[in-house]
């Protein structure tokens, strides 16, 4: 029971923010709601170079598309993850052409789909589910929620990271019994163990050397 309710309670802190800023918009980006992570496998200059690639990617949205689209940037390691609704296949190109053409994107996932715009009820579910997965990420104990970044939209959850096999058999198995998950698309990098491991001690011996200020 106590398990349970911890779950509980951590799904509904983080789901809060997402909650809170549910309004109707056209345009959203993945990492402006958060901070720079000290327990991200990326370096900090690529997070900073993912956040603006988000902002740079909704800034080319053409004008006349603004006001008839759902669109949803994440980024993650120079990947673009485009998600969201738009009212025809030109404009899901014209949207993805323009994410190419952004500095420093390497690669472009586009999962836009065609029809109307999602409600903010769905966008909202949207949003509680994407705690929920983080929530049960962390309560495996197996492995990092820090390392995943979980995106969902009309029920269909989009895994991001940096991660090694075993962890990413780990979050998709969390993702996929999670209530509410329709479908899991995994877009992970995944890379040796050894690798893992050489990053997250490269990035936890950088967090201990960082000075810290005196009063």
């Amino acid at each position: 029971m106590k398990r349970h309710l911890l779950l509980t309670t951590l799904a509904a802190a983080l789901a809060l923010p997402a909650l809170q800023g549910c309004v109707p918009a056209v345009v959203a980006t993945g990492a402006a709601a958060g901070v720079m992570s000290l327990h991200d496998r990326r370096s900090t200059g690529t997070q900073t170079d993912d956040e603006s690639t988000e902002w740079k990617a909704s800034a080319r949205i053409p004008d006349r598309l603004k006001n008839l689209v759902h669109v949803n940037f994440t980024a993650y390691n120079r990947r673009l993850l485009i998600t969201g609704e738009v009212p025809s296949e030109e404009d899901r190109a014209t949207i993805e052409a323009q994410a190419r053409m952004v500095d420093s994107v390497k690669e472009v996932y586009n999962e836009l789909a065609i029809g109307p715009i999602s409600s903010l009820a769905n966008r909202s579910n949207d949003s509680f589910i994407d705690s929920k997965v983080k929530a049960r990420l962390v309560d495996t104990k197996q492995i990092s929620a820090n390392h995943i970044k979980v995106v969902t939209e009309r029920g269909i959850t989009y895994l991001m990271g940096i991660v090694n096999e075993r962890e990413a058999k780990i979050a998709i198995q969390v993702a996929r019994t999670t209530a509410g998950v329709r479908k899991v698309v995994n877009l992970f990098e995944v890379v040796p163990e050894s690798e893992t491991r050489r990053i997250d001690t490269q990035v936890a011996g950088a967090h201990r050397a960082a000075p810290v200020e005196s009063r």
